[in-house]
């Protein structure tokens, strides 16, 4: 395991890069066998863990790597683009453990991110907003989750879910933190049972009297200007922009293997030269589109960073700029992989379709990670800003 001495100062990007880059080039050696085999990924996240990647948003101080968004999310572009559905249990891990800084507070956050790299936890479930609702429900001995939370990712590896319960009495939405060892966590079921990201580790949740643990409410999730700051609500950015690192992955990851294919088999077509007119101008296509969507995230997580960094004094405003520059590359992010995705499989030819190449599970990633969020949300959020100035609303893709 890859340990980071908390005395010393926080490795720097291209470390933390160089080690996703071993992590990735170790999950794309048997990529295919394992997205065929569609077993839950315990391996694959104990690859994570010894790298020290599950740890890599905590601060040094609370025995993490220390690094910042720009970071995580560069590395979730890396691992996706080796295997997607591992890239989106990392993706969501870091969106999720980092929910107590934006809901709870630092001294929450502290003691959680302390216990978090003790014990190196892989977080799992999800914030977003689903039906059926989980219910939070005060009593003498404590509160208690109940109800059944459909298909979430990580589930069946996390060590911690958070998920959202919906307070009894008040209705309130809470972000609540669940340990996955209690008997009332029943974790899996048809709903992970999907054509792609088959090795996401997702499915539903049932929850039978499962009690909330004190410092366990990591804060509310309803979006109240006088209750919910803008820094709150720049968790929405942050889990779009997570996203389209992992649709980014995806593009680039096909790229590169379908670039390898044409190379070292010269012509996807009988009768063709290397050099063919349409295999190079679809690949010209599809670098142009994916380098844009890659630029338009980048722009985006300056401007997160930059909100980050301002904490309680980020303005409503400020966060709904931010909001929409990481709705856009979300959006572009998926239009760059459905494409990359689809074409790519064309210029590689008919051997695509072998099952032995695996080129299809980027396609099957890419389609099922944008089908539960669709992209046209996202450009009608951009929209009614550009037309109307209207602030998005405050909601989450995992």
């Amino acid at each position: 395991m890859t340990v980071v001495d908390a005395a010393a100062e926080a490795p720097d990007r291209a470390w933390w890069l160089q080690i996703a880059a071993e992590a990735a080039d170790d999950l794309a050696t048997d990529a295919v066998i394992r997205d065929q085999a569609g077993k839950t990924p315990y391996g694959e996240i104990a690859r994570l863990r010894e790298a020290g990647l599950l740890a890599l948003l905590i601060p040094v101080e609370h025995g993490g790597g220390g690094a910042g968004w720009s970071t995580a999310c560069a590395v979730v572009r890396k691992i996706a683009a080796a295997d997607g559905a591992i890239g989106e249990v990392l993706g969501c891990h870091y969106l999720l453990s980092f929910s107590a800084r934006f809901f709870g507070g630092a001294e929450l956050a502290a003691r959680l991110e302390k216990e978090s790299a003790a014990g190196q936890w892989c977080w799992g479930g999800g914030l977003a907003a689903r039906e059926p609702r989980l219910t939070f429900t005060p009593g003498r001995d404590g509160p208690v989750v109940n109800g059944r939370q459909g298909y979430a990712t990580g589930v069946l590896v996390a060590d911690r879910l958070a998920v959202r319960a919906t307070h009894a009495d008040t209705g309130e939405p809470l972000a609540v933190l669940i340990d996955t060892a209690h008997p009332g966590v029943v974790c899996g079921g048809d709903d992970g049972d999907t054509f792609g990201q088959r090795l996401a580790a997702g499915g539903s949740v049932e929850f039978d009297g499962v009690p909330v643990e004190d410092g366990a409410v990591l804060g509310p999730l309803s979006w109240d200007e006088d209750t919910f700051s803008p820094f709150s609500g720049l968790s929405a950015p942050t889990g779009r922009l997570v996203s389209a690192q992992i649709c980014l992955g995806i593009a680039q990851g096909v790229l590169a293997e379908a670039r390898e294919y044409t190379r070292a088999v010269h012509a996807p077509w009988p009768h063709t030269s290397p050099r063919d007119p349409y295999a190079l101008t679809t690949y010209g296509e599809l670098t142009v589109a994916t380098f844009s969507a890659a630029a338009l995230a980048d722009q985006a997580l300056e401007a997160l960073d930059g909100g980050l960094a301002r904490g309680e004094a980020l303005t409503y405003d400020e966060c709904a700029e931010i909001t929409v520059l990481a709705a856009a590359a979300e959006a572009a992010a998926a239009r760059a992989a459905h494409d990359a995705t689809a074409r790519a499989l064309d210029v590689v030819g008919a051997r695509s379709a072998s099952s032995a190449y695996g080129f299809d599970r980027f396609w099957r990633n890419a389609r099922t990670h944008t089908l539960y969020d669709p992209v046209a949300h996202r450009l009608h959020e951009v929209g009614d800003y550009f037309l109307n100035g209207e602030h998005p609303p405050f909601t989450l893709p995992f």
